[in-house]
């Protein structure tokens, strides 16, 4: 049994190598997220992690607080049940009660109520 391309010419060698993409700086975004991890947690900043993008990402996977488990871990946030009561005064509507418990039903509370 052979082995026979489908593509004969796409590994040619007089392709020449295909170029290697430089490493991409880190972001103002993502220095300021990291900065307020490494303040909230007490850990410190490698400076090869500052490096580069892809390095400051895996340094913030590795240290960003993780999601809340537990009894109140479906609930929304203060924020979202802030911003749904902002809309329900506006709109002179009531928030379903079950909303207050889970809070991918008050994100599409919020998301079928926003004022346009």
């Amino acid at each position: 049994m052979s082995f026979e391309p489908q593509f004969p010419d796409l590994f040619a060698p007089e392709q020449g190598a295909l170029p290697i993409e430089q490493p991409q700086p880190a972001t103002e975004k993502q220095v300021r997220y990291a900065q307020a991890i490494a303040l909230k947690t007490g850990a410190t900043i490698p400076h090869r992690a500052r490096a580069t993008r892809a390095a400051l990402s895996q340094w913030i996977e590795a240290h960003k607080p993780k999601a809340p488990t537990g009894k109140f871990a479906n609930y929304p946030s203060s924020k979202q049940v802030a911003f749904a009561e902002r809309i329900a005064r506006i709109k002179h509507r009531e928030i379903p009660h079950e909303c207050f418990r889970d809070k991918v039903m008050m994100s599409k509370w919020i998301d079928g109520n926003k004022p346009r």
